[in-house]
C-alpha cells in the first residue's frame, strides 16, 4: 500500500509531515491513512454524499477537502464510534486508536497546517478502556523457558529470548537491529519515532549475543548488517518469524502460547527489573517510553515492597475476636 497514491492531498500532507518530521514508520503512518480513510468514507456514507446502497468498503475518499473536513462536529465522530462499536464489531481499543488518529489530524490542520481557526475535535473524548494489568512470566518461568531452548537455531533464538527478558526490547526494535549496534557492553537501539538509547547488557545478553555472532559470522550472508537473520534464506529476520519461535519455545517449556507471547516477554522483563530495585523512572529510559504513565502500569504488578508496606501498617497486628464482637 503507498498512500501517496491513495489519498487526497489533505490527507497526504498529514501523512508526509508524520513520516518525515515527526519521524513515524511507514506501518505507524500506513495505520494513520487507513484510520483516515474509514472515517471519512463513514463521514460520506452518513452525511449522503454517496448512495447508502454502496458499499463501505469501496468509497472513495479522493474528494476529500478542507471543506467536508471542517464540516465535521463531535457528534460526527462519535456516530462514527457508534458504526465501529455496532457494525464492525471494534473494541474499545481499536476504538480510541482512531479517536487518537483523528484528533492528530485535526491538530495537525489547525496547529501545523493553518488551514482551521479552531479545531472541531478537540474536545472529543476517547472511548473508556478496561485498565488490565500486564501478564508476564515470573522468574522461574523464565528460568525454565530460557534451558528449555534446543535445536539447530538455539544460538540464535536463545539470544533472541534473553535479550527480550532481560532488555525488554519491542519485537520491531529486535529485527531492526544491526551487527553494528553490539559496542561491547552496550546496545544501540532504534525505538518508536527513530528514538536512540543504549542500553547497558548483562552478562547473559554478552555471552549469548557472542554464541550467536560467532555462528552468524561463520555464515555466508545475504544481509551483512541484520544481527538476527533466518538461517533458510540468510535474510534479516522477520516479525513473524520472531512471533513463531517465540510461541514454538513456550510451548516446549509447557507454557501457555494463547496467554504469552514476544510482547509479554517485554512485560517479564520490566517486572522483574521493577521487582528487583530499578526505579521506574529508570524503567521508562529502558524501555523507551515517552511518558512516565505507561511505564507506571508495572508499579501495580505483584511486588514484595507492596507487601512490605502492607505488613509495616501496625493495624496489621490488631486481632479482634469476631464472637466478642458480637458479644459486645
Amino acid at each position: 500500500m503507498d498512500y501517496r497514491l491513495e489519498a487526497p492531498a489533505l490527507i497526504r500532507d498529514f501523512l508526509v509531515y508524520h513520516e518525515t518530521i515527526q519521524g513515524h514508520s511507514k506501518r505507524t503512518v500506513d495505520e494513520y491513512y487507513l484510520d483516515l480513510r474509514s472515517f471519512f468514507r463513514f463521514l460520506k456514507w452518513d452525511k449522503q454524499l454517496v448512495s447508502k446502497t454502496e458499499s463501505m468498503d469501496s468509497i472513495s475518499i479522493a474528494d476529500v477537502d478542507i471543506s467536508l473536513a471542517a464540516s465535521v462536529t463531535i457528534t460526527d465522530v462519535y456516530s462514527y464510534m457508534n458504526y465501529l462499536t455496532r457494525d464492525r464489531g471494534l473494541n474499545a481499543a481499536s476504538r480510541a486508536r482512531k479517536v487518537a488518529t483523528i484528533r492528530s489530524f485535526y491538530k495537525y490542520l489547525t496547529n501545523k497546517a493553518k488551514l482551521l481557526d479552531q479545531n472541531p475535535v478537540q474536545d472529543l473524548d476517547a472511548p473508556r478502556r478496561r485498565k488490565s494489568l500486564p501478564k508476564y512470566l515470573d522468574l522461574d518461568e523464565s528460568i525454565h523457558l530460557l534451558e528449555s531452548v534446543n535445536g539447530k537455531n538455539s544460538s540464535r533464538d536463545l539470544c533472541i529470548l534473553t535479550l527480550f527478558l532481560n532488555c525488554g526490547l519491542r519485537i520491531s526494535e529486535l529485527v531492526n537491529l544491526n551487527k553494528t549496534d553490539v559496542r561491547g557492553e552496550q546496545l544501540r537501539v532504534l525505538g518508536k519515532g527513530n528514538k536512540e538509547r543504549i542500553l547497558y547488557l548483562n552478562e547473559a545478553c554478552q555471552r549469548a549475543i557472542q554464541n550467536w555472532m560467532t555462528e552468524r559470522d561463520a555464515m555466508t550472508l545475504v544481509d551483512q548488517n541484520a544481527l538476527f537473520v533466518t538461517l533458510q534464506n540468510r535474510t534479516r529476520i522477520t516479525r513473524a518469524a520472531v512471533h513463531k519461535l517465540v510461541k514454538k519455545h513456550l510451548a516446549a517449556a509447557g507454557l501457555d502460547t494463547t496467554q504469552y507471547s514476544s510482547h509479554k516477554l517485554r512485560h517479564t522483563a520490566a517486572t522483574l527489573m521493577l521487582q528487583n530495585g530499578v526505579d521506574v523512572r529508570t524503567l521508562q529510559e529502558v524501555l523507551g517510553h515517552d511518558h512516565l504513565n505507561t511505564t507506571q502500569i508495572y508499579t501495580h504488578v505483584d511486588n514484595e515492597d507492596l507487601r512490605t508496606a502492607a505488613r509495616a501498617n501496625p493495624l496489621g497486628r490488631l486481632k479482634i475476636d469476631p464472637e466478642k464482637q458480637k458479644e459486645g
